[in-house]
């Protein structure tokens, strides 16, 4: 009993591990070494991905039935997949000016509200809204060095996105195609380590065939969401 108390406090501590690397990431942006602050971006997606796994395999939640598990993972997802990146974008100057702060503070704000939706991973595993992923939306910024116009519409339109009810598939989780996704998610990744690992002037073929998995996604969400109207 008392072992399986210790593993659970180690998987929340490995949880928690999140907030130090988010920290850490805040570091490196400020000392403009964006290349190693993607790779931390990147090691806190390993963490968030595989903390739930270990948490189901040693029972955490009935193991410490007072801790709130949830609650400590929604802090640390909105430290790296927002807040993080917001202040990537502020500080790498992929915004125009001088909007830069009013456009890079919506996603503070709409993903604020996202969080707190109760619903807002529901019930047969799906985000609800736009599911925050910032992260990913200023790497493709960053690497694809895309005009700061067009960055600035993408920013406000995602930020609706939250507030619009569409279910997305949690890819982990997903009740549908899940295999198929977790192996193009897998090969996505890949991708995206290498272009980290070629920034900051990776080939622009390589950023826009990486596109194809998030492509498959969002596509992937509307079509399941179609199917549930039309039933």
């Amino acid at each position: 009993m008392a072992a399986s108390i210790v593993l659970a406090w180690l998987v929340h501590l490995y949880t928690a591990l999140g907030a130090v690397v988010a920290f850490a990431t805040i570091i490196r942006i400020e000392q403009k070494s964006f290349q190693d602050a993607f790779w931390l971006m990147s090691l806190a997606v390993v963490i968030d991905a595989t903390d739930g796994t270990f948490a189901r395999v040693v029972r955490v939640k009935e193991q410490i039935p007072w801790f709130n598990g949830d609650r400590l993972e929604d802090i640390i997802d909105y430290a790296n997949y927002v807040i993080v990146p917001c202040f990537f974008l502020w500080h790498s100057v992929l915004l125009p000016r001088p909007d830069a702060w009013w456009i890079a503070v919506l996603p503070l704000l709409a993903s604020a509200y996202g969080f707190c939706q109760k619903d807002a991973k529901t019930a047969d595993h799906f985000f609800l809204g736009f599911p925050s992923y910032w992260n990913i939306v200023v790497f493709y910024l960053y690497a694809l060095q895309t005009p700061r116009w067009v960055n600035g519409f993408s920013i406000i339109a995602l930020s609706i996105l939250i507030f619009v009810p569409i279910k997305y598939i949690y890819p982990s989780r997903s009740p549908r195609y899940r295999f198929l996704t977790n192996a193009l998610g897998t090969l996505w990744g890949i991708s995206v380590l290498l272009i980290i690992y070629l920034l900051p002037t990776p080939p622009r073929y390589l950023g826009f065939a990486s596109l194809v998995f998030p492509a498959y996604y969002t596509l992937l969400s509307l079509w399941l969401e179609f199917r549930r109207f039309a039933s």
